[in-house]
């Protein structure tokens, strides 16, 4: 079996067995033009009923809506060289595997699954669609995208997304962020949520003496010593960013999670969409 095919079986199956569970949705659209209530009858759709009325009168109520307004969800990618990287798997396989789960999510919930692909630029582009192949066709183009040698650009990513996606929509934006992104006047035109994908080693690398590194995004080779006080002086940059980061998605309004290479995807999506 194929990475992208185990991808895809892992995402589905996580999807049916822990990230909806017992609820119908995940994610929540615009809503619905709210009629009236009347008894359940049956064939009627379980989801609408209303449990605080059912309870008080003591028989199913349901309630009647004029139109359902469908979400289209977006999943934008960004992909420069920094996500081929990891410990155990690159976080690119993460961010494929996120883009499956979240995919077959939004399938389940009958919504439209679009995405983006971005790095320097937007290299990829699928519209809106409740296509069946969809999700597969997100999840190979996240797994095969050559990403090295490619600099992330969240700035010219948050300008794309703003000018192209005009229907209000729910973004996810999944990337390693090690750039602050400006992301404030795209979250006031839709519903912002960022995913961070990371592997614990960049952000805790242990002491290990003079070494080369090549940069997967410029391409430049660092050589130094990597001591435990450049070790520690690394560390303490990478929290210090994180907490900018933190700080200024809370302040516009943006919720996110951190999802490690190692870690459980499913639950880690789970907790994020719960909190809505």
């Amino acid at each position: 079996m194929g990475t992208v095919q185990r991808i895809l079986v892992k995402a589905r199956r996580q999807v049916f067995s822990e990230l909806i569970g017992n609820n119908p949705s995940i994610f929540h659209g615009e809503g619905y033009d709210f009629i009236e209530l009347r008894e359940y009858m049956p064939g009627d759709d379980i989801r609408h009923i209303d449990w605080n009325i059912t309870a008080k009168m003591r028989t199913p109520f349901i309630k009647i809506f004029r139109e359902e307004r469908e979400l289209s969800v977006v999943v934008a990618m960004m992909l420069g060289g920094s996500v081929h990287f990891g410990q155990h798997r690159f976080k690119q396989e993460v961010m494929a595997e996120i883009a499956a789960t979240v995919g077959y999510a939004v399938q389940y919930n009958s919504d439209a699954l679009g995405y983006m692909l971005f790095a320097d630029r937007l290299y990829e582009e699928g519209r809106p669609t409740k296509n069946r192949y969809a999700v597969s066709e997100l999840t190979q183009k996240v797994d095969a995208f050559e990403a090295v040698g490619k600099k992330s650009d969240y700035d010219a990513m948050a300008k794309t997304l703003y000018q192209r996606i005009r229907r209000r929509s729910l973004l996810i934006v999944v990337g390693d962020f090690f750039d602050l992104p400006q992301l404030r006047l795209l979250a006031k035109k839709h519903e912002v949520v960022c995913i961070i994908v990371r592997d614990r080693l960049e952000e805790h690398p242990p002491p290990f003496g003079f070494a080369s590194l090549r940069d997967p995004e410029s391409g430049m080779l660092l050589e130094g010593d990597f001591n435990t006080r450049t070790v520690h002086d690394y560390e303490t940059k990478v929290r210090a960013h994180d907490h900018a980061l933190y700080e200024q998605l809370r302040k516009d309004g943006i919720r996110f999670t951190k999802i490690y290479t190692d870690d459980h995807i499913g639950v880690k999506l789970r907790r994020l969409f719960e909190g809505r």
